[in-house]
């Protein structure tokens, strides 16, 4: 390793994407039973959340592109989880809903996904879940301000 360089056993980038991968693992093992993906689970969640985004706010919401979302409303749509308008009330976006269907599967879905939360948080005081939130927000407040200048 160069003097510049990054060791992964204190690298915090490294760190957190190990986390992340752990935790969307956990997560899927979960939502695996439920027939569901975890861009499937995030965009009935967003839809509940906020009801009527477009294809393009869930996208962004899910971290996927807005092709990959609108394959997936198109069966969640298909299957009786979400109904979209068929006129844009407002320029080209169609806003989704969930249906009752759409929420019962949430409902699952939520339950499970909370259990995964509540194992990676096992340990942690409740003073230093909000340290972690607080610590979290803020890299991720620093990197899209920033602009990745060093």
């Amino acid at each position: 390793m160069s003097q510049d360089g990054i060791h992964l056993e204190t690298s915090l980038g490294y760190l957190l994407k190990e986390a992340a991968s752990a935790l969307r693992a956990a997560m899927e093992a979960v939502l695996r039973p439920l027939d569901m993906t975890m861009t499937h689970y995030s965009c009935l969640e967003l839809l509940a959340q906020r009801p009527g985004l477009s294809n393009s706010e869930l996208a962004r919401g899910a971290f996927v592109t807005r092709q990959s979302m609108n394959v997936l409303l198109q069966a969640l749509e298909r299957d009786g989880f979400v109904t979209r308008a068929t006129e844009a009330p407002v320029g080209k976006a169609l806003p989704t809903q969930l249906t009752a269907a759409g929420r019962k599967q949430l409902e699952q879905a939520s339950a499970a996904v909370r259990g995964v939360e509540v194992r990676m948080l096992d340990g942690l005081s409740d003073e230093q879940q909000v340290a972690a939130r607080t610590l979290l927000r803020s890299m991720v407040r620093s990197l899209r301000t920033d602009g990745g200048a060093a």
